[in-house]
């Protein structure tokens, strides 16, 4: 979780600790976000680089209050999770479908 973290910081052009515990409730919001939406769990690494952008993207987008990107930063990463819940879903048995 600590190479998410300080993916996120750099993002956000962040270099404090001020609002670690912030933004790792958003980065795990958004790994369980991917899950619900149908990314199997065995398939959410923090090395993925689809994964990585994914977080950064979701984090970007529900960070602070005057986003004036955020609409589009939601929309993007709605797109990015539609295509990672079809390349990284899970078949009925529960075995990933793509390897």
């Amino acid at each position: 979780m600590k190479e998410l973290l300080n993916t996120c910081k750099t993002a956000l052009r962040m270099n404090n600790y001020h609002f670690d515990e912030e933004i790792l409730d958003e980065v795990e919001a958004c790994l369980k976000d991917l899950e619900i939406s149908g990314v199997a769990s065995s398939m959410i690494k923090e090395s993925d680089p689809l994964i990585k952008q994914a977080v950064k993207i979701y984090v970007k987008a529900h960070f602070g209050f005057d986003n004036t990107e955020s609409e589009k930063l939601k929309e993007s990463y709605q797109l990015l999770k539609q295509h990672l819940a079809i390349a990284y879903a899970t078949d009925e048995g529960g075995e990933n479908a793509i390897p």
